[in-house]
């Protein structure tokens, strides 16, 4: 489960992405768009350490974009290349922002969410002792078994920032799809989502065991 705040965050996370996303590769959008967000879903950190989002986002009358995120206390030793940019969260204090495909915490939930059915966090808030639910903005499937053991995935060893982008690890080879809809199929067992405008699922990432 994902424990939220009712937090200020600045900059905000849009704000982030906005000077973020026309560098990337794969990033497809009008120059100096706002960028707004579609729709999201979170995964659990079983250490309860690193938050894990991954947000739909467009930017002006481009296509979606899906951008996983991850949000940490402190630097992440060695992955200066996937840093997002920092901000300062009013309940938290500041936070380092990443792309996620460079985090291991993130490869570690993707696959158990492909592989071992894990699916995607509860987000919910306490508000005077009491946990009130926030309703999901998007849904998402798994074609995984969910009899896999992905238990021992290993920090990414080698990462290729394209569309898709490619997390390969000791034990496992991740595909995160940046523009849902405009990637051919790839093969393993595939993480599928709907959100409001898209009732057909599109693949959002794939995974195939060494």
């Amino acid at each position: 489960m994902a424990l939220l705040h009712r937090a200020e965050l600045r900059p905000t996370k849009l704000e982030l992405l906005a000077a973020w996303l026309p560098g990337r590769p794969w990033f497809h959008g009008p120059a100096g768009a706002d960028v707004v967000r579609v729709a999201g879903f979170r995964f659990d950190d079983p250490a309860g350490a690193v938050g894990i989002e991954t947000m739909l986002v467009r930017a002006g009358d481009g296509p979606v974009h899906q951008v996983p995120l991850t949000y940490r206390g402190a630097p992440l030793d060695g992955a200066d290349g996937w840093l997002v940019g920092t901000t300062h969260h009013s309940v938290l204090g500041p936070r380092w922002v990443y792309d996620a495909c460079g985090d291991p915490v993130y490869a570690a939930a993707l696959a158990a969410a492909i592989l071992g059915g894990t699916g995607q966090a509860e987000e919910f808030f306490e508000v005077d002792g009491e946990r009130q639910v926030r309703a999901p903005s998007m849904s998402i499937t798994s074609s995984g078994a969910g009899d896999v053991d992905v238990s021992a995935v290993g920090a990414p060893r080698r990462v290729v920032d394209g569309d898709p982008t490619l997390i390969g690890t000791d034990t496992v080879e991740l595909a995160v799809v940046r523009r849902p809809g405009a990637v051919d199929g790839r093969p393993g067992a595939t993480l599928s989502g709907t959100w409001p405008g898209q009732s057909t699922p599109l693949p959002l990432a794939y995974a195939t065991p060494r």
